[in-house]
């Protein structure tokens, strides 16, 4: 393959490329099995997490995941740093460039700086969520778990999509590549939180009774982003949950179904589902935690710093 240095988003991976990433994290995973679970392959390089919104999962997952490839991991805290008196973005990768930082991952709540980040060093830039727009990372280690339960080929598997689809990133990057694998994707939510562009071809319910109708495999719950919402989209969070969430019933329907059970994190309980949720058989939370830092190994090995800078898509 042609070395890649920066992992923005899923339309421009080659089908190469996300065959090498899934085939890698394969092994990655099974050194968590290991009583050392370190492997020298990045010693020597620094990952740098460059977070100007909140994380826990996404944040930690790429920490653990560099970790044990042996590089150095900077935690750069954007609330004690120069940005909160003012430094631009660019200043601030300007200084990580001098120093000489191999992979900068970045969450930003504005979609394109990743792009911008990565036209202006030439160290490997991992878009770790960005606005609405997108989040590589999340999808593709959805894909290696759902590949996991489907025995490998998960083409002709439905998967539904419930929720906050309007400002979420995960569905977005999630539902394009579950397309390009071959599943049947459709979306469950409130009228005011569907896109309008959305391709003709993917169901939308606007009721749990359409959606079990549909037979749906997987059922993936969205976390509702009331931090993105500057007007209201429902009534109340009570009422979202009564119309929208896996209620105790719903989840007595999809288990009796088989159905698999997703959520990104983090959860609201009471809100997207119930606390029995995450204790069902068939709930793959935990699953997509653990997988979370394979995948990221594995695109942390798979990308090449400093390698001819690719043309950003924003």
């Amino acid at each position: 393959m042609t070395p890649r240095k920066d992992l923005l988003d899923i339309q421009s991976l080659t089908d190469e490329e996300l065959d090498f990433i899934l085939t890698n994290a394969v092994p990655f995973k099974n050194l968590f099995k290991r009583s050392v679970k370190k492997v020298p392959t990045l010693r020597g390089r620094t990952v740098l997490t460059l977070f100007y919104e909140p994380s826990t999962r996404t944040r930690s997952s790429f920490e653990v995941a560099a970790s044990r490839l042996s590089a150095d991991v900077v935690n750069f805290s954007v609330s004690t740093s120069s940005v909160v008196k003012g430094e631009s973005v660019l200043d601030t990768i300007s200084t990580l460039e001098a120093m000489r930082t191999d992979y900068v991952v970045v969450r930003h709540s504005n979609s394109g700086i990743p792009n911008l980040i990565a036209k202006n060093t030439t160290a490997s830039v991992i878009n770790a969520g960005d606005g609405f727009h997108a989040h590589p990372t999340q999808a593709l280690l959805d894909v290696f778990t759902l590949k996991e339960v489907f025995g490998g080929d998960v083409r002709g598997a439905r998967i539904a999509f419930i929720g906050d689809i309007q400002h979420s990133r995960v569905a977005r990057s999630t539902n394009l590549l579950c397309r390009r694998m071959g599943m049947h994707t459709a979306m469950l939510a409130p009228s005011s939180l569907i896109p309008r562009d959305l391709p003709q071809d993917i169901a939308v319910f606007g009721s749990w009774a359409e959606l079990y109708a549909w037979k749906p495999d997987v059922i993936y719950l969205l976390r509702v982003q009331m931090e993105r919402q500057n007007v209201p989209f429902f009534p109340s969070l009570g009422e979202y949950h009564r119309q929208f969430g896996m209620t105790d019933d719903r989840l007595a329907r999809v288990r009796d179904a088989g159905v698999w059970v997703m959520h990104p994190g983090p959860v609201n309980r009471g809100v997207e589902l119930t606390d029995n949720v995450m204790t069902y058989e068939r709930c793959l939370i935990d699953q997509q935690v653990e997988n979370g830092i394979a995948v990221r190994m594995s695109v942390l090995y798979w990308l090449k710093p400093g390698s001819a800078t690719e043309e950003a898509v924003v």
